[in-house]
Order: structure tokens, then sequence, then C-alpha cells
């Protein structure tokens, strides 16, 4: 299929009437959807809208119940990756299927019928031939363990060209990148289209879809809407088709009187095991009725400091003074060093929503009722727990949060992106926390679900508490916090007020050490 001219234009995939059903849930509802050669084009839908689900039937993960796939205008039935692959198709999941010991080379040929003996220069070969036709930078011979997240998607991407693929499949291929590693795949997607490949892009993000797309579909629970042309649209008519309602785009930043101090983080150090110094010397305030934003570029030390802020990583040296009430007296307490259950036991009222949902903020397995029950299973008394108790509780918070699930007995996982993050959120939210800390609530979320946390994060901060959101769109921590911490190589390289500075200046320190604008009391 790799392409001429006269290709162009012409239909790659065409899916008629596909339906597919988990259960009583109808995910995919008789959609409809074309893919032309040589064209990117958008998915766009709302969080369990069904447009993963619509794209793994099309790449052999699912099969669907009805309807029909036809690729180059002729029937297919695709019941495995391999058949995908077979019909030159591969897609690129949110969730890397990577093995970390072996090197990039490595990986891209794994699974692959071979002949005994692996001649690696040939394999790293090929794959650089691979890289400087469509404009990657990729090391073959570089582990896996020691990439960034925008390496390992690229040997993910080359994985699926290896193996012969002219249609690919993108889920939420910006999720996890930098402004800089978004602009670099979309010249290396650029690329790939003026070879004659098509591409089909899952995302949330409006400004990419209307920056990189030639057409884009519209999903909306589970049914097909239209398609358009990019060019003939604009955000605001692509939000009304995705949720059947016109939505407000601007983000609220509430005047609230600054409050009292919080926290007061001062010369925080955190080394990892190999002795790698993740955060040096970091210091911040965080105060009650404010939003702080934490920008940096991915693996500038947010994680670390999220960890060590609510004591699931140990430190190296530094102090976290957290001033709370008990009755009249005011209290401020170190608790550097305490370990997360001996900060709970000592009354302090902090909250930790983890970048990692089903890993590290919720059991996957276990339904709304006992994920909540998780946050406070040790107030119980005796053995068991009284679930009734809770069940109130749970059906008043997914009625105040919109959490779509068919009910309280649904395991987490079989729900939607958005409405994991919503139970994670409000589970927190309900242990009445003075400092709520945030680490990209909204990755991966549609633009309704991310909308309805800030509006979350908002109330938190006209209730007096103090809010620590660790985002990766600059533009969101721009319009929303009321100051932002940028972090850049573990150190602090400044603290400013968005609303008197450029978005430019907070990229430039997220590249730079030593370019702080203002400092600890901006």
């Amino acid at each position: 299929m790799e392409n001429n001219a006269a290709a162009m234009g012409q239909t790659a995939v065409e899916m008629r009437n596909i339906t597919k059903t988990f259960g009583q849930v109808v995910a995919n509802d008789k959609v409809c959807m074309s893919l032309r050669h040589g064209e990117i084009l958008a998915l766009l839908g709302e969080n369990g809208s069904g447009k993963t689900t619509l794209m793994n039937m099309l790449s052999g993960i699912y099969l669907q119940d009805s309807g029909d796939i036809l690729v180059c205008n002729r029937p297919v039935t695709i019941r495995s990756p391999k058949d995908a692959y077979a019909l030159g198709i591969g897609m690129i999941h949110q969730h890397f299927k990577l093995v970390d010991v072996l090197t990039a080379g490595e990986n891209i040929v794994l699974g692959l019928d071979g002949k005994g003996t692996l001649n690696r220069r040939e394999i790293n070969r090929q794959v650089s031939e691979i890289a400087q036709k469509y404009g990657f930078d990729i090391d073959p011979a570089k582990k896996v363990y020691n990439m960034a997240v925008s390496e390992k998607q690229t040997v993910e991407i080359i994985k699926a060209l290896y193996r012969g693929a002219d249609i690919l499949i993108l889920d939420e291929p910006t999720a996890v990148l930098t402004p800089q590693e978004t602009t670099k795949l979309f010249d290396v997607l650029r690329m790939m289209k003026s070879h004659g490949k098509s591409i089909i892009i899952i995302t949330h993000k409006l400004n990419e879809v209307l920056e990189i797309s030639d057409r884009v579909a519209i999903l909306r629970k589970g049914e097909y809407i239209a398609t358009v042309e990019t060019a003939q649209t604009n955000q605001q008519d692509l939000t009304e088709m995705m949720v059947g309602r016109r939505v407000k785009l601007e983000i609220d930043r509430p005047a609230v009187p600054r409050g009292e101090r919080k926290l007061n983080v001062k010369g925080l150090t955190c080394v990892s095991r190999e002795g790698v110094t993740k955060l040096s010397h970091v210091s911040f305030e965080a105060f009650g009725g404010e939003i702080l934003g934490v920008a940096g570029v991915a693996g500038s030390g947010q994680k670390e400091l999220c960890e060590a802020i609510t004591g699931l990583r140990p430190l190296a040296s530094g102090s976290i003074h957290y001033r709370y009430h008990k009755g009249e007296m005011v209290i401020e307490e170190n608790i550097a060093g305490m370990r997360a259950d001996q900060i709970a036991q000592r009354g302090v009222s902090l909250a930790f929503v983890p970048e990692d949902r089903l890993g590290m903020g919720l059991v996957a397995n276990m339904n709304i009722v006992d994920n909540v029950i998780l946050r406070s299973y040790q107030d119980s008394r005796g053995l068991l727990v009284n679930r009734k108790k809770y069940r109130p509780i749970c059906e008043q918070m997914i009625k105040d949060l919109d959490i779509v699930t068919p009910g309280l007995t649904t395991p987490v996982r079989r729900l939607s992106g958005g409405n994991v993050q919503k139970v994670l959120l409000g589970r927190e939210i309900l242990s009445r926390p003075q400092v709520l800390v945030c680490a990209y609530p909204v990755r991966g979320l549609d633009i309704v679900s991310s909308y309805r946390i800030y509006s979350l994060l908002n109330a938190e901060k006209e209730k007096g508490n103090a809010v620590i959101f660790i985002g990766e769109d600059l533009d969101v921590l721009m319009d929303l916090c009321d100051r932002v911490l940028v972090l850049c190589g573990g150190h602090v390289s400044g603290i400013v007020d968005p609303r008197q500075c450029t978005k430019e200046e907070i990229g430039l320190m997220m590249t730079r050490v030593g370019t702080e604008k203002d400092g600890e009391g901006a």
C-alpha cells in the first residue's frame, strides 16, 4: 500500500454499522466511519463515547457484534492484531506495550517470526532507515528503561511501521508529551502523511485536532454524529457536536482572598535508590484560597514532589511544615520523614490524587463503594466494614460529579477514564482535606470532564483550602492557577503570577534553571 499519488484521497478503511456491546452496555451503536489514503483523521468524543472500543475493533483486539469493515473497498474480518497487521493496520496504545530491559530495536522485532539468530546490527540498520525516512529521532540500541516518554512512543510507532502498517491508529498520542515533543510528533505525522500513510488520532485536545487533522469524526454516547472538514469548523462547533449542547470554553479563576499558609516547604531534596537526585533544595509555600500550579517538562521532579509531600517517598533533607487548627490552637508541625499513615494519624488533613489512577489511586477490581471505603477503613471498628453506611455517600457523589456508571457494584476498571478520575477525586474530596495535591487530574479526559474537574478544584479553593495542581497544559495552568511553580531538572526555576507573565516565559523557565521571574513570595 505504500502509495502513489493516484491512491491519495481514496478510501483506505470503511466501517459500516459497527455495533459492540459489553453485557447491557452498548459501546458502539451502528457506527459508520471512513478513512482516506494519505489523510489524518481525528476521532473525537467524550470519555465513554466509544472511540477506543471502535479502534480496538479495527486493530483486532475486539470483534464487532455486527457491521462490516472494508479495507481498500474489500470486506475483511479482523479477529486479532495479527490479522490487522496483515492488512497494514497498526495501533499505538495510550499505555505502551514495551519490555523495559530490551533495546528499542529488540522491542520493535519482538514477536515476529525469526530464524533462531537475532542479527541486531541489521535490525538496528533497518530501524534507523525508517527513522530517517519519517524524521524520527531514535537510538535503536538504547534500553527502554533509559528512555523518555516521547522516545517510548517513537519505538511503538516504528514497531508498527516495521511490521508494514500503512494505517496507523494513535490513542491519545500527546497525553504525556511536552509542547515541544508534541510539535515534533506532529512534524513526523505530516511526513508520514506525505508518504501516503493514513492516520487516525484519538484525542480530546481540540486545539490539536484543528492543528493536525484533515477531517474530524465525532462520536457521542456510542453513536456516530458526523464527519466534518477541519478547515470548516472550530472548537465551539466541535464541542457542541461532541456534547450535544453549548458548552462554555473559558476556565474560571474565581477571586478568593489569600488565606493562611497551609504548607511551608523548605530545602526539599530527594534521591533515588540509584543515587540520582530527583529534587534539589525545593522551597515554596501553599496558601488557603489559592491553586498553586506546578509546571515542568516530563521528569522534572513533579512525581517526586507529590510523593514527598504526602509521605510516599523518603527525603534526603528538607522540611515540610503543615499548619492546622486543633480547637482554638494553631499547630504547625514538620511532617517531613513521616509515612502517609503516620501523617493521617497526626490528624493532618491532606489528600493526594495520583497520576496513576488504577495503579496507585484506586483498586481496579473493586467497585465505587469499596474504593471509597479504602480511604477510611482504618476508622472502622471490628473486623467487618459497614458498607450500608457508605452507599448513600457514594450515590450522592455519583449525582454531584455526574459519574456515569451502571451501578455502585460495577468494578471501576469498567468505567471510562473520565469517570475513574471523578471517582478518585470525589473520594479524596470526601475526606475534607485542607491541602489537596492533584497530579495530572485531567490527563486523557475530554473537555467536559476536564472542565468539571476544574470546577471541583475551584470549589476547594473557595472553601479556603490549598490546592496544588500538577499539570502539563500550560494554557490551563495559566488560566486556572493563582501562582505557578516551575520545575526544571528537580530545581525550582521560579514561582510566577500567570497573570503577569507570558506562556513563552514559563516555557523558557521549564528548560533553564536560574531564569526566575519572581521569587518564592510571588
